[in-house]
């Protein structure tokens, strides 16, 4: 039998025979201020999360400024934003980060990043981040992936938008390079994601078509969609994180907030418990009540000598008696002594 999947980042196993794995993305939910950078630390620690998450890049290594209308967006959250424009205020500076390091670390919290090109590696690399994530918009990034993988630590990688043929180059990629381990997450690249888009079977295909440890990274509103992929086998939750919604900001809409993600954490793990293995009781827990099963019981007084008959064994709870069973074997056979009422019936009171 193939052993499972696993991948270990900062001594925590991480795969199908561990508790899920949930990761808290901060994102652009700073909303520019470095103490809110260190108060979503600060609150997403306290929610049970495994790890936080963040974005290494500047507007200049995601794109350039310019006017043409492939650098437009047009429609959803983001509509009328330039590329450029909204990296520029979604980014977490690079100044920020060593601080954001220190403030996860006094609380016990594991945190790594999303590095967009190699200055974000080297970074990232600066300041021993323990694992690296692939956005899915860089799944394709094969040099990328590359010089990430060349780190060797562990990485974990969205597929957002990727067919198989480009989630193979991925693997391929980061396992020739030296990848500490590979993480595969399902993902829907839509902000937010329709829930009826999350598809998340895939979650479990991903794992056995890669054999390594997969996840969701999840857009959709609510939790619904995170604890049905753990449900279905996977081990890694990445969900965006806020302190509220009403601060606004570019990822806001789709975050959870902290008694949300508390919840998250909760029912995630719940559903991993809920899963157990193939097998049937009686459980420890039901070896209690085995004793109010039905059984059968003398329902009025039989003296030595008289047969037994419908009118004076029934079949009862609790369960003391001969099982149900055997009632046709007793019918018509005779008390081997007196039974009183409310006795069970035993094989030693029949003649």
């Amino acid at each position: 039998m193939m052993q499972s999947p696993e991948l270990i980042i900062g001594g925590r196993k991480i795969g199908p025979d561990y508790p899920p794995y949930i990761i808290a993305e901060l994102s652009a939910n700073h909303n520019g201020k470095l103490s809110k950078a260190l108060e979503l630390i600060e609150a997403a620690a306290a929610t049970g999360a495994d790890a936080i998450k963040i974005q290494t890049y500047t507007a200049d290594t995601m794109t350039i400024p310019h006017d043409g209308e492939e650098f437009l967006i047009k429609g959803g959250l983001w509509d009328g934003y330039r590329l450029h424009q909204l990296y520029q205020q979604a980014h977490t500076p690079y100044e920020w980060h060593g601080q954001m390091f220190a403030k996860a670390r006094e609380l016990g919290i594991t945190i790594f990043s999303s590095p967009f090109d190699e200055t974000a590696v080297d970074l990232l690399a600066g300041l021993d981040a323990p694992a690296y994530k692939i956005a899915s918009f860089e799944v394709i990034d094969l040099p990328l992936i590359r010089y990430v993988a060349k780190q060797g630590k562990p990485m974990i990688i969205s597929t957002g938008m990727a067919n198989l043929g480009e989630i193979q180059e991925a693997v391929e990629t980061a396992r020739s390079n030296g990848a500490g381990g590979i993480a595969l997450l399902h993902c829907t690249s839509a902000y937010p994601a329709p829930i009826e888009e999350a598809n998340v079977r895939t979650v479990a295909h991903l794992g056995q078509a890669f054999n390594v440890v997969s996840g969701l990274s999840d857009h959709a509103p609510g939790s619904a969609a995170c604890v049905t992929s753990i449900a279905l086998g996977g081990s890694i939750i990445e969900k965006h994180f806020t302190i509220s919604r009403a601060d606004g900001g570019p990822d806001a809409a789709f975050s959870l907030e902290p008694h949300e993600f508390r919840r998250l954490v909760d029912d995630c793990k719940s559903a991993w418990l809920a899963l157990g293995s193939v097998d049937y009781g009686p459980f420890r827990s039901e070896k209690a009540n085995m004793r109010f099963r039905r059984s059968i019981y003398a329902v009025k007084p039989i003296k030595a000598g008289e047969p037994l008959t419908s009118e004076n064994i029934r079949v009862i709870r609790p369960g003391f008696g001969l099982p149900p069973k055997h009632l046709p074997d007793v019918i018509g056979r005779t008390a081997a002594r007196d039974i009183a009422y409310g006795e069970a019936l035993t094989w030693s009171a029949i003649a």
